[in-house]
């Protein structure tokens, strides 16, 4: 399964190590559900770039975490793993996720391998509206991380 990373910003210098286990979380999450040939772009970039994207797409006037744009927004994503399909983008900011990592006490690499499995999830449809979707949601990412042995 192809998975594209692209580096839009200069403010931290991204390890390729954390682009390594990005790729790694995101192939895991998407061969769970059956998804192995699906095509994702992941894209960092820092705090103003996703500030605007967030202002843009969701009206909220601030920087995120990551953001996920699915190519079929909306529509339910094939049970089939016949033809290899673009699911769509995840865009992670490398200074929010820095700031986050500080204040949860755990590495940046962990950090983003959160990140790329919850941009992962919501690719796959899932959400986080309300409180039983939220507890799936964890339950998904952290079973990935224990999983791939990356821990707090």
């Amino acid at each position: 399964m192809p998975v594209f990373v692209n580096n839009m910003q200069e403010s931290i210098q991204l390890e390729q190590q954390w682009q390594d286990i990005a790729v790694k979380v995101i192939d895991k999450t998407l061969a769970l559900h059956n998804k192995s040939d699906a095509e994702v772009s992941l894209v960092f970039v820092g705090d103003e770039y996703i500030h605007q994207l967030n202002q843009s797409y969701r009206g909220i006037d601030r920087p995120t975490d990551v953001l996920s744009f699915a190519m079929k927004e909306g529509e339910a994503v094939p049970e089939d793993d016949e033809a290899e399909q673009v699911l769509g983008d995840i865009v992670i900011s490398i200074e929010t996720a820095q700031k986050q990592a500080k204040e949860y006490g755990h590495s940046l690499e962990r950090e983003i391998a959160f990140l790329s499995i919850h941009g992962a999830l919501h690719l796959l449809g899932y959400d986080h509206q309300a409180e039983t979707d939220t507890a799936n949601m964890r339950q998904q990412e952290d079973g990935i991380l224990s999983h791939m042995g990356i821990s707090r």
